[in-house]
């Protein structure tokens, strides 16, 4: 199912289908949101959830054993229900199954919010631990934006901007998707910005930043100044991504707690970066938000 929301000069639109929130149009009917193409990537708005990343060898180790799950987890494929909805919000539920039981040992309960503000809007996730022992998780965002927003424009007319300038490496991707390293190419050395060149994912594959003292990340056109700015700093990582070797017309921003494994770690869920503990009854909330920038 398929839910429209509104405010103000914003309309969106939210599916059941992974929770997502998959449309994003302003008063002009720009739309911000990458729609997904079979022929470069399916995907729109991914949740990532219970884990960010692959796994190595697409296996992992919980206290109640190891288990099998595919990359970024299973809540971008799952059918979530709609626990409540208002003009300009809607509210996803995902709780545990049979299906998720066999990949992941733990009952839950992952409330997805999207919600329209009078400058863009924001996603909220509320992860509560409805079992009787610790839940451990990751989670994160896949948010695709289009990448030229307008018609005439170029990727390479885009900018990614900073909040402020940053000294941070970014952790290199192997192959499987394992982490290990940093890139060679330092794209956060003491600046603020990244200029968009389809040849930095063709080489680099994701960007992958730990650590930035910066709170948010700006989308910009060099020439009119215009896009979007995401508030990503209630995470602790932050990856950037392109289909690499398909000039493809989106960038995703995409806000992590946790991330993919690397090839040196235990192999157990607790000892992943930024990996969540859960108390029974425990509930936590993370939130990004997008604004428009006109």
């Amino acid at each position: 199912m398929e839910y429209t929301l509104k405010k103000g000069r914003f309309t969106a639109a939210v599916t059941t289908r992974g929770g997502e929130l998959i449309s994003f149009r302003d008063g002009e009917d720009t739309e911000y949101l990458w729609q997904g193409d079979p022929a470069v990537w399916p995907g729109r708005n991914p949740i990532l959830f219970p884990i960010v990343g692959a796994l190595r060898d697409g296996k992992v180790r919980f206290p109640e054993g190891e288990y099998a799950m595919a990359r970024h987890g299973f809540a971008r494929d799952a059918l979530f229900t709609l626990a409540e909805r208002g003009e300009d919000f809607a509210a996803l539920e995902l709780t545990e199954s049979p299906e998720t039981l066999a990949r992941y040992p733990y009952p839950f309960r992952l409330r997805v919010i999207h919600r329209l503000t009078e400058r863009g809007f924001e996603t909220v996730y509320k992860v509560k631990n409805t079992g009787s022992g610790t839940m451990l998780y990751c989670i994160g965002g896949h948010t695709a934006f289009n990448c030229p927003l307008r018609p005439g424009e170029r990727f390479e007319d885009y900018r990614l901007v900073f909040d402020q300038a940053e000294d941070a490496p970014s952790v290199a991707v192997g192959p499987g998707g394992v982490l290990g390293g940093y890139l060679k190419e330092a794209h956060l050395r003491g600046t603020d910005t990244i200029a968009l060149r389809h040849r930095i994912f063709d080489e680099a594959d994701t960007l992958i930043f730990a650590g930035l003292r910066s709170k948010g990340v700006s989308l910009v056109h060099g020439g009119t100044g215009r896009g979007l700015r995401m508030d990503f700093r209630q995470f602790p990582m932050l990856g950037i991504w392109t289909m690499p070797g398909k000039c493809a017309p989106y960038i995703c921003i995409e806000p992590w707690h946790g991330c993919a494994a690397f090839a040196d770690e235990t192999g157990r869920f607790r000892d992943k970066p930024y990996s969540i503990a859960l108390a029974p009854g425990e509930e936590r909330t993370l939130a990004f938000s997008v604004e428009v920038i006109e």
